[in-house]
């Protein structure tokens, strides 16, 4: 294997710099070339790549968000699309695939696979630390951080005016940010997607705070879940409480990635090119129990990632 190629796709997430600058770095350790992909799918498709040297990725592992920025392509999922950017992988000599980002962009990377046969390796970089096989995906830890740190000045306004307030957070199918950060928040109650949620069972645990003296509530609501102005009006409906709704929506995407985020990201666009370089065809890299490892790509599609259902237990118990 001579040259190797790299794209981030999808939605970005804090880390994937970091992904990127190890992939390129890896590489050239080992005498590969690497072209960078612009915008992802749709980069790849309308040839916007180029080569990429030591100096491409200096000074952006502390970065958020992406250098080689990221599309959605919709022209990627038809055959002509993926047809036109396999005419690219033959026009720049790529011999193996490292795709940065999430389920969807690892759907769209096996069919290529499957179709051209062109290695490819994926690397999970999504906030919402959905994808199964690896316990930890790129950017999850600064996101929950970003929630943390907001609830934390929340809960000062909070506290002075006596009010309930509804924090809602990514996560239209997966309630991993609201579970963790409500936990680290010390939220009062956690709705997230996978579980149905009893609005009675909430006010009563508010009703209960406030009986014993608590000042004010927190309740964390995952988007898929329910929507914070909904949920906020039947709170103030059904308790008469005085409750306000932060949305922090795409400002979770954003920012510094954390010293986790940036050694998690080079641990596995290392590990990225060691698998093209071994061989390995269509393998996603993951995280499990702290070991960098290699899962079939269908592992992705095939099982559904479980919450932890003692993190969110223990949320409930602790905020009594």
């Amino acid at each position: 294997m001579l040259r190797i190629a790299v794209l981030t796709s999808g939605g970005d997430s804090p880390g994937m710099n970091a992904a990127i600058r190890a992939v390129v770095r890896k590489a050239i350790y080992h005498g590969l070339e690497v072209i960078g992909i612009q915008r992802g799918f749709s980069g790849f498709i309308e040839a916007d790549m180029g080569p990429m040297n030591l100096g491409s990725v200096a000074d952006i592992i502390h970065r958020g968000g992406t250098i080689l920025r990221t599309a959605r392509s919709e022209e990627f999922m038809t055959s002509q699309g993926r047809a036109r950017a396999y005419a690219n992988v033959e026009r720049f000599g790529i011999q193996g695939l490292v795709v940065i980002g999430g389920d969807g962009s690892f759907k769209g990377a096996e069919i290529f696979h499957n179709e051209f046969n062109v290695p490819v390796t994926g690397v999970p970089g999504t906030i919402d630390n959905d994808i199964a096989g690896t316990d930890y995906s790129i950017g999850f830890d600064t996101a929950v951080n970003t929630v943390v740190e907001a609830i934390n000045k929340i809960r000062d306004t909070a506290t002075s005016h006596e009010r309930t307030f509804i924090v809602e957070v990514m996560g239209r199918e997966s309630g991993c940010i609201a579970m963790t950060s409500g936990l680290a928040g010390g939220a009062e109650s956690i709705l997230i997607p996978e579980l149905e949620y009893n609005l009675d069972e909430v006010c009563d645990k508010l009703y209960r705070g406030y009986k014993r003296g608590k000042l004010h509530s927190i309740i964390i609501v995952a988007e898929g879940a329910a929507s914070g102005i909904d949920v906020s009006r039947a709170i103030k409906e059904k308790t008469g409480l005085d409750t306000k709704v932060t949305i922090l929506g795409h400002l979770q995407r954003g920012g510094t990635p954390t010293a986790f985020d940036r050694i998690l990201a080079s641990r596995m666009g290392a590990r990225a090119v060691d698998l093209l370089m071994s061989g390995y065809r269509q393998h996603m890299v993951g995280m499990v129990a702290g070991e960098i490892i290699a899962c079939p790509l269908e592992t992705v599609f095939t099982v559904k990632k479980p919450i932890d259902m003692d993190v969110y237990n223990l949320a409930g118990i602790l905020s009594i």
